[in-house]
């Protein structure tokens, strides 16, 4: 039996136009172009399966065999997915945290198809200050531990539900950042303030199952900050920390941490770390989707993610029906 699949990344899915902010969506669409592509190669690879692709950027990248969709004339975003979500038995989205995006379109298409973590985690962590305090209740270092710490020397103003390195600004002085974030607050962003923490900036890929996390990688994340404080996301060193380095498996028992915190991780997920040089892992944030750390992992790693990611959703599906049948 061939298992149908909807691969849909928001913004090349048509969402790039009315996305709200087009310096955004231009400094986003490439990043999504590459994980959607990642994630239907893989599909491509797996037994008896068909893969279908929202793909309405400018000049189609789809790997070959992958059937290319659009939405019909004025078809809204969301009611495009669930046009396609029932035609399909599986739907693999991406789309950013902001306003709420990835949480709705998880409730469009509905858990029976869905797969990636839960509406609950979705929306925990869509918002990176209620992600912290949350984390931070459960054991969990992060930059909230560091609000009063002498050493900190610089702060980060940053959307609260924003992607990538969006609108981030870094300052020196704690005054700019209050007075940057009461500037953008008045004209209507919804922002959080928090110091900066030094050291290496890394990012874990999870692979989640309701009783496990496995952490698939370490890998390294390139950012800038230019002479104004703007931050930007240069990409990412996939796979960069391997197991033999000492922080794997501290890092991996972080990891299992952060999913106990949050125990609706399901599928591909990702956390967003500093590795401070004398207080270790401090958590950033926690990404409930495929992140750009997905691009290339499968090869890097010698499996085929999708494929596991899809057999261990049905293999889930089948503990429940056998459970249900032993209360009945």
């Amino acid at each position: 039996m061939t298992t149908r699949v909807f691969v849909y990344e928001y913004l090349s899915g048509g969402g790039w136009s009315d996305y709200g902010d087009d310096a955004a969506a231009d400094e986003l669409l490439p990043l999504g172009l590459s994980m959607r592509d990642a994630m239907v190669a893989d599909l491509m690879r797996v037994a008896d399966c068909s893969v279908s692709a929202a793909a309405c950027e400018p000049g189609n990248t789809l790997p070959a065999g992958a059937m290319p969709l659009r939405p019909l004339a004025n078809e809204s975003a969301f009611d495009f997915v669930a046009r396609q979500s029932v035609l399909h038995d599986v739907v693999w989205l991406v789309a950013p945290e902001t306003d709420g995006l990835l949480a709705k379109f998880q409730r469009t298409v509905g858990n029976a198809r869905w797969l990636g973590c839960s509406a609950g985690a979705i929306e925990l962590t869509a918002g990176k200050k209620a992600t912290l305090a949350h984390l931070a209740a459960h054991g969990v270092p992060t930059p909230l531990a560091f609000a009063h710490a002498p050493e900190i020397e610089r702060w980060v103003v940053k959307p609260d539900d924003g992607a990538g390195g969006v609108a981030t600004h870094v300052h020196t002085r704690h005054a700019n950042a209050l007075e940057d974030q009461a500037r953008r607050t008045h004209a209507g962003a919804t922002l959080t303030l928090e110091p900066w923490i030094e050291g290496e900036a890394l990012s874990l890929s999870l692979l989640c199952t309701e009783q496990n996390a496995e952490m698939l990688s370490i890998n390294r994340q390139c950012i800038s900050i230019d002479a104004h404080g703007s931050l930007s996301f240069d990409g990412v060193s996939v796979d960069a920390l391997g197991r033999s380095d000492p922080r794997w498996q501290p890092l991996a028992a972080l990891a299992m941490q952060v999913a106990r915190a949050i125990p609706g991780l399901r599928g591909f997920a990702g956390i967003d770390l500093v590795w401070h040089p004398r207080h270790g892992a401090v958590v950033i944030e926690v990404n409930p989707r495929v992140t750009c750390a997905y691009v290339g992992l499968s090869a890097a790693l010698g499996r085929n993610l999708a494929a596991e990611l899809l057999a261990g959703r049905f293999r889930s599906e089948a503990q429940q029906r056998e459970l249900a049948r032993a209360v009945a």
